[in-house]
């Protein structure tokens, strides 16, 4: 498939996608959320990909969703084709790590895109926020659910209340975002970590995911027993046998994900 609203570059074992609007801030409209997808199955897909970054430009992450696509739709438009969800879970069904490199604007769907990655590393100016209020609507795409679980009810009601945007600080101090560093340097330090996921076995990455995410799904107890089940299971793995091998040896272990 021919992208034109996202760039693709896969380069030792990571797959760094760029949403490429320029002209409407990366606002994510049914084309580029089509591309994204596709590149996302293609990378889940891809055995050569071990772990996925995505992110925008210097300015902007993504504005937002495209207002001009939805301005003149209707509640009966937006239901009977269910905007957004099957992109939605598409993005949430990739098992492979993706990790969201912010800088500058991530608002609304932007926001909420980020945050359906597994972590997100921003830059000094990155800036978040979920002001669909002063549209009239309210977040469609985790802004009111995983953001509140994210940051707690208070910051979650001021953000989806006020519409106010919140800083890269702000953002490390509650949890939002895993650090931050410098604009120039933020695609350097997301392919960084990247490689080092890469580098791992992907039967445990994958597994690891899981398992974090389950966490949000269930009560303490059922995940603590899920977290001990698959634990447990990867003791049947060729990986598990060769990386407590390279730990007792002193040396890097060569995982082959068997």
């Amino acid at each position: 498939m021919a992208y034109e609203t996202i760039i693709v570059e896969i380069e030792d074992h990571i797959a760094l996608i760029k949403l490429n609007r320029p002209d409407a801030m990366n606002a994510l409209n049914d084309q580029l959320l089509t591309e994204l997808c596709d590149a996302l199955k293609s990378a889940q897909n891809n055995d050569k990909v071990r772990c996925i970054v995505l992110t925008g430009s210097e300015k902007a992450f993504a504005a937002g969703a495209d207002i001009k696509m939805m301005s003149s739709k209707s509640f009966v438009d937006v239901f009977t084709e269910d905007l957004f969800t099957p992109e939605s879970e598409q993005i949430l069904a990739v098992r492979k790590p993706i990790i969201a490199a912010v800088s500058g604007y991530a608002l609304g769907g932007g926001c909420e895109l980020a945050m359906m990655c597994d972590f997100i590393i921003c830059s000094d100016t990155a800036k978040f926020g979920q002001p669909e209020i002063n549209l009239g609507v309210s977040a469609g795409l985790g802004g009111t659910q995983r953001l509140t679980r994210f940051i707690g009810k208070s910051k979650a009601m001021d953000m989806n209340l006020t519409g106010r945007f919140m800083e890269a600080d702000e953002a490390e101090r509650c949890g939002l975002v895993s650090r931050i560093v410098p604009a120039k340097k933020l695609i350097e330090e997301a392919m960084s970590a990247a490689t080092k996921i890469a580098e791992k076995s992907m039967i445990t990455t994958m597994a690891v995911k899981e398992m974090v995410n389950r966490s949000y799904e269930t009560t303490l107890r059922e995940g603590l027993l899920f977290e001990r089940r698959v634990f447990h299971s990867l003791f049947a793995t060729e990986d598990q046998k060769e990386g407590m091998a390279a730990f007792m040896e002193k040396r890097e272990a060569q995982f082959r994900d068997k």
